[in-house]
């Protein structure tokens, strides 16, 4: 006779229990939970070493050396490696039937890899790289996309203690050589190309281009990911010689390869190098270390994002995706899933389908086939799922969805009633009769999130839930004193692991200072829960974000701080308008600025994207206009609206504002915005011409 499996308790009710067991700390709300953590930092971030059982093969001589940012010292004479966290779970995860990664792409090629395997093919890979000299510190490059290999590349150069780096073959030869040239690497692993869009995109001129362009590289390896019969790979190798073919360099399987263990590093050594989304000068080269990443992943994977070990008695076998390209700080969020020994789940390829076919039920339909359990993506892609008509009814059976994840910019109120209504329509749990979101706000600079869910709490559509343990996330106004139910900045007052260690070649720290801590020096402000910061208490990082946090402690982002509209005397972030403008089911996408003059008043375009067909019209223009009225105020109406065929779009999916308003104010384009990093850098002209026009110049 079948039993009823026991009712699912969320991962943050598991750790409160543990917290009163343990450590005798009982909370009667998050609120007084979260004011612990942020406060009590010694014994919040000690409670998750021990909650998660962490390991080092010396002891810690204390949690944090000194309470500062920027420089904050954790868990000094630890020694860590992401690798040795990701082979705890070999063993046991297999033994339950549990592949670490299941993988498909554009052409149906769905791949799975189990644990041993993937521990396999890493311990190959890494001597490999042992071989050619790579040592503890070496800085390796990687020019891949969303698929096993880059995984197991990944754990490779960090088991050994290379400093890792990626970068997306979507991104243009400029862009990556923008990032690669400055941290000097020692050797590239690269592909010969990708599919996207229905089509295959030849990169062995590229990986050319980069080798030559990269006189530190002494190795390279290609991973042919287009080439699949052994005469299309032999001439993959052929023209990108001299190199290794990455499948011999992961096809050891001899004694070395069962004996190998991943080094013990410092608990700061650094693991990889991320890349600020900036828009002007050359990206910030972002470093974080090992221990401090890990902490943190392992906090907001389970206790927030409720992502369990997929053979944990409690997780239902979990199968976690959240889609994104290599170049995009989700792909590090997706892979650090194996950390808790969860299954990854990856899709490369367009999530829309192809230009001349566009589909936003692909990711779902692949949800379905591999019975993921917790679904993330982009905000914009639930946006566009809404804007299509997307029918969940007609993807799959999608029953083993019981999260959805979303970040990377605002979700609309209006998508995520679009997708709980989905839901409740197919329901076939309790659960999803009220699909739970996940919605997080956080970033590439510290490699984490601030604000994201909870699954305790209740939901209310366009907010997150809550400020995440250990993040003294406030809403400070330009005194820097915190409010409450209304809109300021949004800074962490408490150092937290994963911050930057330090940017490559900022010997000084200047520009790691002047991008988060230069806003509210030493000595401004006061502490989360009372208590002036004082003079030794360091500098206050302010992220960009505007920021509100209603009473119930829920928050809402409005955009970047810098994208902010300022209309006669009322400040509001550009998110509020389109949710107003993008509810209008003519509209698909939108974009606006606020342009301010020094001695006269700002003028503010909105650029709109209409559904195929349709013109930008007086009725259509009134009806516009009426519903921001109507939503915000008569002060938000724009001075202009115009119709585009797309909006500038960074490749993460990001809409482009501060470039486009520095280039109608008078700016060159190469010196606002890169092409290479854009998703979409063909729109761009239409911009140019405009700005033209408002300037009053006669067109190229």
């Amino acid at each position: 006779m079948a039993t009823t499996p026991p009712p699912y308790v969320p991962q943050i009710h598991l750790y409160r229990d543990w917290l009163a067991r343990e450590r005798g700390l009982r909370f009667d709300s998050y609120d007084a939970l979260w004011r612990w953590s942020t406060t009590e930092l010694d014994a919040f971030w000690q409670s998750i070493w021990d909650y998660f059982d962490l390991r080092s093969p010396t002891p810690h001589t204390a949690v944090l050396e000194k309470n500062v940012m920027p420089g904050a010292r954790w868990f000094p004479g630890a020694q860590f490696n992401y690798a040795q966290q990701v082979f705890r779970h070999v063993d046991a995860a297999h033994a339950a039937g549990f592949a670490a990664v299941i993988s498909d792409n554009e052409k149906g090629q769905r791949r799975e890899l189990s644990w041993p395997e993937l521990r396999r093919q890493v311990a190959s890979l890494a001597l490999h790289l042992q071989d050619q000299g790579v040592m503890p510190g070496d800085r390796v490059a990687a020019y891949l996309p969303n698929v096993p290999e880059t995984m197991v590349a990944f754990l490779a150069v960090v088991s050994i203690g290379g400093v890792w780096s990626v970068c997306a073959p979507d991104m243009g030869t400029n862009a990556v050589l923008d990032r690669f040239k400055q941290i000097e690497p020692v050797a590239l692993i690269a592909c010969d190309g990708v599919s996207y869009g229905g089509k295959d995109h030849d990169r062995l001129a590229v990986v050319a281009e980069l080798r030559a362009a990269l006189p530190t590289v002494r190795h390279v390896i290609l991973h042919t990911n287009l080439a699949q019969e052994p005469a299309e790979v032999d001439h993959a190798l052929e023209t990108a010689q001299p190199c290794a073919d990455f499948h011999t360099a992961t096809a050891r399987g001899d004694a070395a390869v069962a004996a190998f263990e991943p080094l013990w590093l410092p608990f700061d050594h650094p693991l990889w190098i991320v890349y600020s989304s900036g828009t002007t000068g050359l990206p910030k080269p972002i470093v974080h270390g090992h221990g401090g990443t890990v902490i943190v992943a392992m906090a907001l994977k389970t206790l927030h994002n409720d992502v369990g070990c997929s053979y944990a008695p409690n997780s239902f076998g979990e199968r976690y995706h959240w889609y994104s390209s290599t170049g995009w700080v989700m792909w590090n969020a997706q892979v650090s899933g194996l950390l808790a020994g969860t299954t990854c789940v990856i899709y490369d390829g367009n999530p829309g389908g192809s230009k001349d076919r566009p589909d936003w039920t692909v990711l779902w339909r692949f949800a379905a086939r591999e019975g993921v359990t917790f679904f993330g993506a982009g905000a914009a892609f639930f946006a566009n799922c809404l804007k299509a008509g997307v029918d969940l009814s007609q993807c799959g059976d999608l029953s083993s969805i019981r999260a959805l994840g979303t970040t990377g910019s605002p979700l609309s109120e209006d998508a995520q009633r679009w997708g709980t209504a989905q839901f409740a329509a197919i329901a076939k749990t309790d659960a999803q009769k009220d699909i739970w979101w996940c919605n997080i706000s956080g970033g590439t600079d510290f490699a984490g999130a601030f604000i994201g869910g909870n699954r305790e709490l209740p939901q209310t559509p366009g907010r997150m839930q809550s400020r995440l343990l250990g993040c003294a996330v406030e809403s400070w106004d330009e005194q820097g004193r915190p409010v409450t139910d209304a809109v300021g900045e949004l800074v962490c007052a408490q150092p937290i692991p994963s911050m930057p260690l330090y940017f490559v070649g900022d010997t000084d720290h200047q520009r790691l200072i002047g991008s988060y801590f230069d806003t509210f020096p030493p000595g401004h402000g006061r502490k989360p829960g009372g208590g002036d910061l004082g003079k030794e208490a360091g500098a206050v990082w302010r992220h960009g974000d505007w920021l509100r946090i209603f009473p119930d402690g829920s928050c809402v982002i409005y955009g970047r701080s810098d994208a902010t509209i300022n209309r006669h005397g009322l400040r509001m972030g550009t998110s509020e308008l389109y949710s107003a403008v993008e509810a209008l089911p003519e509209v698909l996408d939108s974009m606006v600025v606020d342009l301010e003059y020094l001695g006269r008043e700002s003028f503010m375009p909105l650029f709109v994207v209409l559904r195929p067909g349709l013109t930008l019209d007086e009725a259509l223009n009134a009806k516009i206009s009426g519903a921001i009225r109507t939503a915000l105020s008569p002060r938000f109406v724009p001075d202009q609206i115009l119709q585009v065929a797309e909006i500038p779009r960074t490749l993460s999916g990001k809409k482009q504002e501060l470039p486009i308003k520095k280039l109608l104010l008078g700016q060159p384009l190469d010196k606002v915005i890169n092409r290479e990093a854009m998703a979409n850098p063909g729109c761009l002209d239409w911009y140019v011409a405009y700005a033209r026009q408002r300037a009053g110049a006669a067109p190229a």
